[in-house]
């Protein structure tokens, strides 16, 4: 069962209600009523439409002019150097650099009018991917490390809520390096925060790219650098766990006895398995480490994992944090694997049938200026920057919210990073008064904000 204090199940309420549904599940009767509370209170079928998440973090923020929220009646040194394109949605205009999520814009549900107001990248990475911000006193503080105090990363949450997947697949699987500043310091809400290191993500953090590519984290032939031995495997997933949390004396045999066992079940090694992918679905993807991350993460939610995280912060050709040559970068590599990879997985998971039951989530921690500056690029714009979501649970073809003329302000009603987490968790079944406890055994409200229902189905 799940080990918070809030136990929950994606029922029907009729079935949360069954009391032979209830002894089935082992369920007491404080937990059956909690469960019928939650189902009267949610007003649309949306909630617990979400088996599993795809969440693609966008490290440095996409602009949300070269994106989902273009301005081509702005100045030109608001505009920029792309035009504007219709999509498949009446009235609603992308970036000509999004021509394929254009023509799928009636699948999208897009919010034009979040905001928050921290400019800092390693501080605003906490509430977009918990939903917990910092108190306002630390924004001058600038950078500075996580600690174990932290609250966690949504993928740790429902590691922590959820069971483990038939086959032993592990709950939360992070694709790609921890994202880290140029000076080092690591960005905030990676980690599994006051819920511990028996919380941490599986991490691949490799080369996807090769012809005859193997996991490194659950396949014999293993290593960064060509590890061999299973042994040094879990030595190095220990290393690239312990960057991230300091918190149990006792991580160590947690991380291995997990570790070993994900190694020797054979559904997590097929789900793994990159080239059991025949060619023609491999191709569907970018031939980059971006495109096989995408796959991946198809492939395990496919297999049942629960929250798979992508992080798109280094590769195929640096971060969104376009401080300079913002145009090239879009034009030449961050745009079209944007909308080359967002489209595809949309297209595959629907073709398989997952669509309504798989959340696509492209995330930032904020978006970029309206103003370009004297280096042709886009600085930090946490005011208001643009979300475009698919998937289980959603309304398909919906856009909420507006920007002012020129993409600085919200026109409309703003919503914050923890409306987001709450819409998250709102589709992953979570009840809205749900509490989770740190290491100290103190109560923590895990959902502050209010989902957005105009996004809901």
């Amino acid at each position: 069962m799940p080990d918070s204090c809030h136990e929950f199940r994606r029922l029907s309420r009729r079935q949360a209600i069954s009391v032979g549904a209830a002894s089935a599940l082992g369920l007491s009767l404080p937990s059956l009523l909690r469960i019928k509370d939650a189902s009267a209170a949610s007003s649309s079928r949306s909630f617990g439409a979400a088996r599993s998440v795809i969440f693609i973090f966008l490290h440095g923020g996409h602009p949300q002019h070269e994106t989902w929220d273009p301005k081509p009646t702005s100045p030109e040194d608001i505009r920029g150097e792309f035009k504007d394109t219709a999509t498949n949605l009446p009235g609603v205009r992308f970036s000509e650099l999004l021509p394929r999520c254009a023509q799928l814009a009636d699948r999208l549900a897009i919010v034009r009018s979040m905001r928050h107001t921290n400019a800092n990248h390693v501080q605003a990475c906490l509430p977009a991917q918990t939903g917990h911000k910092h108190p306002p006193s630390f924004q001058s503080r600038g950078d500075f490390p996580p600690t174990p105090t932290d609250f966690p990363h949504f993928g740790a949450v429902m590691d922590h809520l959820r069971e483990t997947p038939p086959g032993g697949l592990p709950r939360w699987v992070q694709i790609g390096p921890t994202m880290t500043r140029n000076n080092g310091t690591v960005l905030h809400g990676q980690s599994p925060g006051f819920l511990g290191a028996a919380h941490q993500p599986f991490v691949v953090d490799q080369d996807l790219t090769k012809a005859d590519t193997r996991i490194d984290a659950v396949t014999p032939n293993l290593g960064v650098a060509r590890l061999q031995g299973r042994r040094k495997l879990l030595d190095q997933i220990q290393s690239q766990r312990r960057i991230l949390d300091r918190a149990a004396s006792n991580a160590k045999d947690i991380h291995y006895e997990k570790a070993y066992q994900l190694l020797t079940s054979t559904a997590t090694q097929h789900a793994f398995d990159l080239d059991a992918e025949p060619a023609a679905a491999r191709a569907r993807y970018p031939a980059n480490q971006i495109g096989r991350s995408c796959l991946l993460a198809r492939r395990l939610v496919e297999a049942g994992a629960p929250f798979v995280n992508v992080h798109w912060c280094k590769t195929p050709r640096g971060s969104w944090d376009t401080h300079s040559q913002n145009f090239s970068k879009m034009k030449e590599s961050l745009g079209p694997n944007l909308d080359h990879c967002f489209a595809t997985l949309i297209e595959d998971l629907e073709q398989r049938g997952l669509l309504d039951e798989v959340l696509i989530v492209p995330m930032a921690e904020f978006g970029r200026t309206p103003k370009i500056n004297g280096n042709a690029g886009r600085d930090h714009w946490p005011f208001v920057y643009t979300l475009a979501l698919c998937g289980a649970g959603l309304r398909r073809g919906v856009v909420e919210g507006a920007s002012d003329r020129l993409g600085g302000e919200p026109a409309t009603r703003a919503y914050s990073p923890a409306d987001m987490a709450a819409t998250l968790y709102h589709l992953l079944g979570v009840p809205r008064d749900t509490t989770i406890f740190d290491l100290a055994n103190r109560p923590n409200r895990l959902i502050v904000g209010d989902p957005i229902e105009p996004i809901l189905a």
